[in-house]
């Protein structure tokens, strides 16, 4: 596996290795040891899938307050999304700023997006399914967002996403000048 750190350099994108011949491909899609080497010493508590129907579908930009904050290992297992990972951690150089990767079930790239970022992703096909791996367990009363097409993050979302196929709940979340302190940043890879 190849683990590259982007422009946020907490943010990075995992590129499995794939071994192919006339039946298909094997690709190991985890190992702790290596993450925890690479990545984060994080435990992983739930795995979460989901499926979207359209194509352009936004989800997101989702994250969960301190103490039920999650990290999260995302990746695409049917179809493709284009997916977003804002830094929200007060005090950052990167603070409000965005990067973003094109995951699909062909490609096999992952991406982990560590607590003190907010996560969401646009469906790039119809029938994209998406699995990702949490460090912390759902929690409703932690749960919150920040609006997808906020101007002051300026997430550039792919086309498909000009009339985009949302949740409600995504429709009303507040923009980023008026979220409330959430996360505090210490320092470089300090969540990772």
């Amino acid at each position: 596996m190849n683990f590259e750190r982007l422009s946020i350099s907490d943010v990075i994108l995992i590129k499995p290795n794939k071994i192919g011949d006339d039946r298909g491909y094997f690709m190991e899609t985890f190992r702790q040891s290596l993450f925890e080497e690479q990545a984060a010493k994080v435990e992983f508590r739930q795995d979460n899938q989901s499926l979207s129907a359209d194509a352009g579908t936004v989800r997101g930009l989702h994250f969960q307050l301190e103490p039920r904050a999650q990290g999260k290992l995302v990746r695409c297992i049917a179809g493709a999304i284009y997916d977003v990972a804002v830094d929200i951690r007060v005090g950052s150089p990167t603070y409000g700023q965005y990067v973003g990767a094109e995951l699909t079930a062909q490609n096999g790239h992952q991406l982990w997006v560590p607590a003190g970022f907010a996560h969401g992703f646009c469906t790039l096909v119809p029938a994209t399914e998406v699995s990702y791996k949490v460090t912390d367990y759902y929690s409703a009363e932690h749960d919150r967002g920040l609006r997808w097409n906020d101007p002051a993050i300026g997430v550039v979302w792919p086309d498909v996403a000009r009339t985009p196929v949302l949740s409600k709940k995504d429709t009303l979340q507040p923009l980023l000048a008026d979220l409330k302190e959430s996360f505090t940043y210490t320092g470089p890879n300090a969540n990772s």
